[in-house]
């Protein structure tokens, strides 16, 4: 049971409101323009993702047509992005499988989802959430932190949160979850010097109140010296 979940969602919603959304949320509700900005995502900043998705979309923007592209076309158009190289062999196999397998079109559970080389978890209930709009919850760097620096969860690893907060999370806050804590993430509760001082959320915080404490210590130290 999550303490005052409704108020802190609100709280959440109301922090979040200034900040541009995540890179992901604005592209078109195209699954296969979703799931393949997503693997270009994966441990590539937003700011990156979104012109080097843009430039590779304008090479090819379906299944077919990346399949039968060069893969040194996809490098090519790609190369901005981290590990381009075995992000470009993915690609262009995962279209391979869609064209041969499905039809050219991505599937929208998480079960088949999984089956590709490359997709974890986090990838495809982006993918089911984004653009298919149905429940998943999906969980990254920012959606691990914040939600064990609330309390929701204690846990080591992003999988272990999905599963956790799939138990106590009401259902109507699954797809929002993700939208809610990263923007909250990349601009507020960041992983190092966090605005815990402005922070509205901070009397359900595990983790503001002492860093608050050794950052004020820190400040009347170095006064004392």
């Amino acid at each position: 049971m999550i303490k005052d979940l409704d108020e802190q969602i609100k709280l959440l919603r109301k922090e979040v409101k200034r900040f541009e959304d995540p890179v992901l949320e604005q592209f078109d509700q195209n699954p296969f323009h979703v799931l393949i900005s997503c693997i270009l995502s994966l441990r590539t900043r937003d700011e990156t993702t979104e012109p080097v998705s843009h430039r590779l979309f304008a090479l090819a923007d379906n299944p077919w047509d990346i399949a039968k592209l060069d893969i040194r076309k996809i490098e090519k158009a790609i190369y901005s992005v981290n590990f381009y190289k075995t992000k470009a062999r993915r690609i262009k196999d995962i279209c391979k499988i869609l064209v041969e397998k499905y039809d050219s079109k991505v599937p929208d559970t998480i079960e088949e989802l999984l089956k590709f080389k490359g997709v974890g978890r986090k990838t495809a209930n982006i993918v089911v959430t984004c653009a298919y709009n149905k429940d998943g919850i999906a969980v990254d760097t920012h959606v691990n932190r914040i939600s064990n620096r609330l309390g929701w969860v204690d846990t080591k690893n992003a999988d272990q949160t999905e599963m956790e907060l799939r138990k106590i999370l009401p259902k109507k806050y699954w797809i929002d979850t993700n939208y809610l804590f990263v923007k909250f993430g990349q601009n507020f509760c960041k992983p190092i010097n966090p605005s815990c001082e402005k922070c509205s959320l901070i009397k359900y915080c595990n983790f503001g109140p002492g860093y608050l404490a050794t950052k004020l210590e820190k400040l009347n130290t170095n006064k004392n010296k």
